[in-house]
């Protein structure tokens, strides 16, 4: 199959016109172009299922050292220890390691007291009003809190954490992220610094003092450098993508109020909602790798040295994989999505979103069982990194 390289299919990651709904873009891309290549930006993409799940998981041609942005790949950024998603093994599977025993779904299912109450307190103010945004009032506040409580950050710091974490991945419309040193902000030194004093039960505590062996065979704990990378990719993915989910709830059962009510009778169904939710919009939309050996895709090659980008919203509605893919069903049987990842790198941070998200979808149905999104007040957030709603009013009756 010849490597797509016509104006005539034209995929733009940083178009605000196609990121508005990219899915007839990504049908065209499956069906004309599965590997395709973008002259302008000079990336090389995939869009069916079977080959973004090759390109996540065969870490022999697909390397994650450069990071998981196309835009810090081509930028040929080198990155600190401690980003373990920006990571191959062995530093990877060490890394990683440390934090992977937080983030359990046993762990996880025991906050979930603690999640409920975050969102109840901030829902019940909501109560009696016209309405509220799903974004704002909700998306935004839950997920910071939670986060928040497992780092260690006190309460009345969290706000500026978030918008720290909010402006640091803006992007301008139309333009891919231009400055390439955010991740590395030292917004939570002095915390790390406070913790090192004053120990607390969080995961910024045990960060500070867990030890383990790194690639070397060296027994150590962290450096300062280390733990601050490890709590800025915590945090901002913790807030983000959290925060994006929670939005697309709001947006997508509204489009949908028949399977809305369905869930409003009938919460047991909400986690396999939250399921469909992650597989119809994911906030991740695409992840890129760095090719290190010349990686043959549906008869074409893609040469060692390029960007890789594997468009996950376009896997997730591969009707190679899904049927009806672009149908939301709140009774599909789950399974096959891509939006976490797959293999290594699969998102550690899995089983706190879907709580997350369980949770507030349960408490807001509770409240607000019918909602109409106000279209004129809502607003795409304009990142090339994560798709989703920077404001989403609804109306309640």
């Amino acid at each position: 199959m010849t490597v797509h390289e016509t104006t005539e299919l034209s995929y733009d990651p940083y178009d605000v016109t196609i990121s508005a709904d990219p899915y007839p873009v990504f049908r065209r891309l499956r069906d004309e172009a599965p590997l395709y290549y973008n002259e302008q930006y000079d990336f090389f993409a995939v869009s069916r299922a079977d080959e973004v799940e090759r390109g996540l998981v065969e870490r022999e041609f697909f390397s994650n050292t450069r990071s998981d942005v196309l835009e810090f790949i081509k930028a040929g950024m080198e990155f600190p220890p401690g980003i373990f998603i920006f990571e191959d093994p062995p530093l990877h599977t060490a890394h990683r390691g440390l934090v992977s025993r937080v983030f359990t779904p046993k762990k996880m299912a025991a906050i979930e007291p603690q999640v409920r109450e975050f969102c109840a307190r901030t829902l019940d103010p909501l109560v009696g009003r016209p309405g509220f945004d799903f974004v704002r009032d909700l998306g935004a506040q839950m997920p910071m809190r939670v986060i928040g409580m497992l780092l260690g950050i006190p309460e009345e710091h969290q706000e500026g954490i978030r918008d720290y974490v909010d402006s640091s991945i803006a992007t301008d419309p139309g333009q891919p992220i231009s400055d390439l040193t955010t991740l590395a902000g030292d917004v939570y030194a002095d915390y790390i610094d406070w913790r090192a004093q004053h120990p607390a039960d969080d995961l910024m505590t045990e960060l500070i003092h867990a030890e383990f062996e790194d690639e070397t065979g060296t027994v150590r704990t962290l450096t300062r450098e280390e733990i601050l990378m490890y709590v800025n990719i915590i945090g901002g993915a913790g807030n983000e993508t959290t925060a994006k989910l929670i939005g697309w709830a709001g947006k997508v059962l509204a489009d949908n109020p028949d399977q809305r009510r369905g869930l409003a009778r009938d919460p047991s169904l909400i986690p396999n909602a939250i399921e469909e939710l992650l597989r119809y919009e994911p906030p991740g939309p695409c992840v890129a790798r760095y090719v290190v050996r010349d990686a043959e895709f549906l008869g074409g090659t893609v040469p060692a040295g390029n960007a890789l980008l594997c468009l996950v919203g376009s896997a997730n509605r591969d009707e190679r994989r899904f049927p009806e893919p672009d149908r939301f069903d709140i009774h599909r049987t789950p399974g096959g999505l891509l939006t976490f990842g797959f293999g290594i790198h699969f998102c550690l941070g899995a089983a706190l979103a879907r709580l997350e998200g369980r949770v507030a979808l349960e408490e807001v149905l509770v409240r607000f069982p019918e909602w109409t999104v106000d279209e004129d007040g809502a607003k795409l957030a304009s990142t090339s990194t994560v798709r989703g709603w920077e404001t989403l009013p609804v109306l309640v009756p």
